[in-house]
C-alpha cells in the first residue's frame, strides 16, 4: 500500500550520523558512509530523522512499502540495543498520536522539531501596537546594510575591528534582546541553514573571515536540530580562511527566546560542506 516513507538522496548524505540518533525506531544505519533505511516496516513515516540532518539528504515521500510494524519494531530495538531503546522509542510514538483538538487552519509540521506548531505562553499583555498605543521603542543597533549572507561582499567596511555574529533568521523574532546583546558594537550576517541555498555559504564567509582584524566569530541560532547547520558552516568557514586565531561562540536560543546555552567551539575539525541545493 501507499504510504509516508523516508527517503534518502545518497549524493548529499555526507555520513554524518544525525539522522541514526534522531530515529528513535532504528530504521537507519549508516552502511559504507551512507546513510541506509534497514527496513521500510521499521520506518514509521513521521521523519524525525530529518531536522538534524544538514545537508538537506533526507525527505519523506509517498510510496508503495511495507506498513510500519510496531512491535516488531520494539523487538528489533529490543535485541540491538536493550529495554531503554524500546522506551525512547514508545516516548517518540506518543508525539504521533492525534491530537484532541485539530488545527484545521494550520499544518500539522510532519515529525520536523523545526516545523512543529507551538504556543509559547508570556505574561506580557498582549494588546496590538497601534496609532493610539505607541511605546517607547529602544533604539536599533544594526550599524550596516546588508545583512543576509547572499548579499554581503567580503571586504565590506563594517566588518573591519569587529567581532562577527551569524544569526539564524529567527532569532531576531523569538528574543527581544537581541539587539543589545548582539548587535551593539558588532556587525552581523543573518541566515537559515534549512530553507536558504547555502551552497556557498562557508566559501563566502571564509573570503570574510580573512580579514584579520575580525577577532570572533559569534553563532546565534535556535534550539531546533536543524540550525545546527549554522555552526557547521561557520566551522567550515574559518578553516577556509586559513586563520588559526580565530574564536568561535555559540549561543542556543530557546523558542521563547531565552540564551539556553553559550559555548566556545573547538574550530579545528570542520564538519560541513554546504551542499543544500
Amino acid at each position: 500500500m501507499n504510504r509516508k516513507i523516508i527517503r534518502i538522496d545518497e549524493e548529499l548524505c555526507d555520513g554524518c550520523g544525525n539522522c541514526i540518533a534522531d530515529c528513535s525506531e532504528g530504521a537507519l544505519q549508516i552502511i559504507n558512509g551512507k546513510a541506509k533505511l534497514v527496513k521500510e516496516q521499521f520506518c514509521d513515516g513521521f521523519g524525525d530523522c530529518i531536522g538534524g540532518c544538514p545537508t538537506g539528504a533526507l525527505t519523506i515521500e509517498e510510496r508503495d512499502a511495507a506498513d510500519f510494524d510496531e512491535q516488531a519494531t520494539k523487538a528489533y530495538l529490543f535485541q540491538t540495543q536493550g529495554q531503554e531503546a524500546v522506551q525512547r522509542m514508545e516516548q517518540a510514538q506518543t508525539k504521533h498520536q492525534p491530537v484532541k483538538e485539530p488545527l484545521p487552519f494550520f499544518p500539522s509540521g510532519g515529525g520536523c522539531p523545526g516545523s512543529r506548531i507551538q504556543e509559547i505562553k508570556t505574561d506580557h499583555p498582549e494588546q496590538p501596537v497601534t496609532a493610539d498605543n505607541l511605546p517607547n521603542v529602544l533604539p536599533s543597533e544594526l550599524r550596516q546594510w546588508p545583512i543576509q549572507i547572499h548579499l554581503v561582499q567580503p571586504g565590506a567596511p563594517f566588518f573591519r575591528n569587529k567581532e562577527l555574529v551569524i544569526m539564524n533568521t529567527c532569532g531576531p523574532l523569538a528574543s527581544a534582546d537581541v539587539h543589545w546583546r548582539y548587535l551593539r558594537g558588532r556587525s552581523v550576517v543573518v541566515g537559515c541553514p534549512k530553507l536558504d541555498d547555502t551552497s556557498n555559504y562557508a566559501t563566502k564567509l571564509g573570503e570574510i573571515l580573512k580579514e584579520q582584524t575580525i577577532p570572533k566569530v559569534i553563532i546565534v541560532r535556535m534550539e531546533v536540530p536543524c540550525c545546527g547547520g549554522l555552526t557547521m558552516i561557520a566551522q567550515d568557514a574559518i578553516t577556509l580562511s586559513g586563520r588559526d586565531d580565530l574564536i568561535l561562540q555559540e549561543d542556543i536560543l530557546s523558542l521563547d527566546g531565552q540564551v539556553k546555552s553559550s559555548q566556545i567551539m573547538n574550530v579545528s575539525q570542520p564538519i560541513y560542506q554546504g551542499v543544500r541545493r
